[in-house]
């Protein structure tokens, strides 16, 4: 019988045979988590789960471009509210936490876990809660619906996550002011590129000499896409994949020109940062290690983020004042 102690072996192992390649990569971590949760539904003492459900990650998981480490981001969205349900998920969600903990995946610093009430909810729950943050509209509320609309389902029902998903796409088109909140919301980039085209490198403590790629790089490239793509309902997590659906929408075809292989580029020098003691080291990427063809096309990969960034901003604001 498997146990948490054997899969972080197993885990640890194997883990530097994908490390090549981002989608092996991620495929290998989803293997893990699969593992993870069927220790945590044997150790349930009640047995099975009483009814349908679906347990998705969410962040570079639900993304599906994580690192050799990853945080937990999860939640859980079953069928129905009962005494007996609730109980029971409340339990899971705690020891799915639990076990990817014991696994290697440390805890959520934001606590979007399944082990947190917020993100453990029947379907019905769920809907409400999304509405809240909806008509609530406050930085956190707005940061939540963000999060959510990268959840990718891991087990059980696919059809639940997509509906509440949808259901956001919908509600911002009544609402405008809900395209608003999220671009204001992410508005800020963190600026990497000098005056004279030099990378800004962190200057004092443990990753002085290092770009943090995930806020200079990557979260341009993801914020501008998942942005559009709740404007236009596109359900799926995977960035790449939302560019692909988007590229074939005539208004974005120009926009996401070179967007693609950008960030695959991006994604490549992700992996490079290999040799990691924990999660924050995934992030920072060592220049002084880079030869000078690479530093410029890092600068180049991260300027075309940046400008993506900008213009889908520019994008949307225009169409909130021209009331589309």
């Amino acid at each position: 019988m498997e146990t948490y102690e054997s899969i972080r072996e197993w885990k640890e192992l194997n883990i530097t045979n994908f490390l090549d390649d981002i989608v092996s990569l991620n495929d290998f971590h989803d293997q893990v988590m699969h593992k993870v949760l069927r220790v945590a539904t044997m150790k349930m003492e009640t047995g099975p789960a009483p009814c349908d459900f679906s347990w998705f990650i969410t962040g570079s998981g639900g993304r599906q471009e994580q690192g050799v480490i990853s945080d937990q981001d999860h939640g859980i969205a079953y069928e129905i509210s009962t005494e007996k349900n609730d109980l029971y998920f409340k339990m899971f969600g705690k020891e799915i936490s639990y076990g990817l903990y014991k696994v290697g995946y440390p805890y959520c610093e934001g606590n979007v876990m399944s082990s947190n009430p917020e993100w453990c909810k029947s379907y019905d729950g769920w809907q409400i809660q999304l509405n809240d943050w909806m008509q609530d509209e406050s930085w956190e509320s707005i940061r939540y619906l963000q999060i959510f609309y990268d959840a990718r389902v891991l087990h059980g029902k696919t059809g639940f996550i997509h509906q509440l998903k949808s259901s956001i796409h919908e509600y911002q088109l009544h609402h405008p002011i809900l395209l608003t909140r999220f671009t204001a919301n992410v508005e800020h980039v963190k600026n990497v590129i000098g005056p004279v085209g030099q990378l800004l490198v962190e200057r004092h403590g443990l990753y002085q000499g290092c770009v943090n790629l995930k806020y200079s790089g990557f979260m341009p490239f993801v914020n501008a896409i998942r942005i559009l793509s709740i404007r236009e309902g596109i359900v799926e997590t995977s960035t790449l994949v939302r560019m692909n659906k988007l590229i074939q929408i005539q208004e974005y075809a120009p926009l996401l020109k070179n967007s693609e292989k950008n960030y695959i580029d991006l994604l490549i020098y992700r992996l490079s940062i290999s040799h990691v003691e924990s999660y924050s080291d995934t992030h920072y990427l060592q220049i002084e290690k880079l030869t000078r063809a690479e530093r410029r096309d890092l600068k180049r990969i991260i300027k075309s983020g940046t400008k993506l960034h900008r213009e889908v901003i520019a994008l949307l604001k225009k169409g909130v004042h021209n009331g589309v």
